[in-house]
């Protein structure tokens, strides 16, 4: 009997005792199998910290408008699963997933694999076959042990390097930026899109013979009151400032032209700034509603917390968070962050996924040690969670905020208004 998307998914979440399990060899065994160890176009793998959806985002718009036929691979969803996989901007329906899971599950045979794992063989088996001119995969978790890293990637990119997942790259930048420094390929450029990455990253690109390309001294950023200017010696070009609101979206679509500049593809004059213009990406200072404003954001790290704050301080105003993080997250970092800017706190506790979930128990040492007892409250729920900021601040600024898993729950309620970024 043919099994519906659905039945696929809850299928692959038992095929694999563990739900994250690092390491390309299971990976590695299925794909060869298919024939799914290269693929007939160039890709662009992108790796980082913070900044990758988003980065994916601004090639994949800028390659389209320059008229290529693009796949982007992107994690984790909000809503459909089809968000993952979208083959010239559009989500690839449900039968071609359903395709793709049926010769991955043949191919497997005894060969235990992940829900990612899955995924990303589902998205190789679709882009091998979609025609594309370019291919883009985002790294899901680290980069070398990552099961996107099956493929050698034309061009590279780490956005940035800061502290997340620790459990499974390391309790510090050297060590992260080690275990992202895995995407490198000898030989092919790698764009590196912070200022100052870790030695790590640098170390392994010398030593392996990688080509870096860095922000900030191979192309430069130059912002102006209306525009902003990407130059390298010898090219610039002027563009207009993303619809994507927080600070870091200049380097997002910085590194974005890098990679493009180091790819083997030929981007039309109009094609960079009519992409970094159209960009859009779900949950990044998203504009959920304008009456009352509540906005989206995704930050659930202190990087893109940090991040969160320059965007509080430059439109400063009485702002209501609606707020949760699983437990492997820093808790007390961010809200050490965010305190002297939100004015109340409605703490939701998430059901799912279970063994990160933080239960109310949990969340009251964290926000006893930085929030006064006035300050805040804990639901059930984000619904809860989100209506009660909705009646009780009425005219106040609502930042929804922190794991993908919080943002899912608001945009799943019935909402009056959708304004987009």
């Amino acid at each position: 009997m043919k099994c519906s998307l659905d039945q696929w998914l809850t299928y692959q979440l038992g095929t694999h005792p563990q739900a994250i399990a690092m390491g390309l060899e299971r990976v590695r065994a299925v794909a060869e199998r298919l024939q799914l160890l290269s693929l007939p176009c160039p890709v662009i793998t992108v790796g980082g910290t913070n900044g990758k959806g988003s980065t994916v985002a601004y090639i994949e718009a800028i390659a389209q408008a320059s008229g290529y036929r693009v796949g982007a691979f992107t994690s984790p969803h909000f809503l459909r699963y089809n968000e993952r996989i979208r083959i010239e901007g559009i989500e690839v329906p449900d039968a071609d997933l359903v395709a793709a899971f049926e010769a991955i599950e043949t191919a497997r045979a005894e060969v235990p694999l992940t829900y990612f794992e899955f995924g990303t063989l589902a998205a190789l088996f679709l882009f091998a076959r979609a025609g594309l001119d370019l291919a883009i995969l985002e790294v899901g978790l680290g980069g070398r042990l990552d099961a996107v890293n099956l493929i050698d990637a034309d061009v590279s990119v780490i956005t940035t390097v800061d502290l997340d997942h620790q459990a499974y790259l390391g309790n510090d930048r050297e060590s992260i930026g080690l275990e992202k420094a895995g995407i490198m390929r000898a030989a092919r450029p790698c764009i590196l899109g912070e200022k100052d990455p870790p030695s790590s990253v640098l170390r392994h690109a010398y030593e392996s013979g990688v080509y870096c390309i860095r922000a900030y001294s191979d192309y430069l950023i130059d912002r102006f009151d209306s525009h902003w200017v990407w130059r390298e010696p010898g090219f610039s070009l002027d563009l207009p400032y993303p619809q994507l609101q927080a600070p870091a979206q200049i380097q997002n679509a910085a590194c974005a032209i890098a990679a493009l500049r180091a790819s083997s593809l030929n981007i039309a004059d109009t094609a960079w700034a009519q992409g970094v213009a159209a960009t859009t990406v779900t949950g990044r200072l998203q504009r959920w509603r304008t009456d009352p404003e509540v906005i989206l954001d995704v930050a659930h790290n202190p990087q893109s917390v940090a991040q969160l704050v320059t965007w509080l301080q430059m439109d400063p105003k009485p702002t209501i968070a609606v707020f949760s993080a699983l437990k492997d997250k820093d808790i007390a970092g961010m809200l050490a962050q965010l305190a002297p800017h939100i004015d109340f706190w409605h703490v939701a506790v998430l059901s799912q996924p279970a063994d990160r979930a933080m239960s109310a128990q949990d969340w009251q040492q964290p926000l006893s040690t930085v929030l006064s007892a006035a300050a805040y409250r804990i639901h059930a729920d984000v619904a809860s969670a989100y209506a009660t900021a909705l009646s009780d601040h009425v005219g106040q600024r609502i930042l929804v905020f922190g794991s993908f898993h919080t943002l899912e729950a608001v945009m799943r309620l019935p909402q009056p208004e959708v304004v987009g970024v």
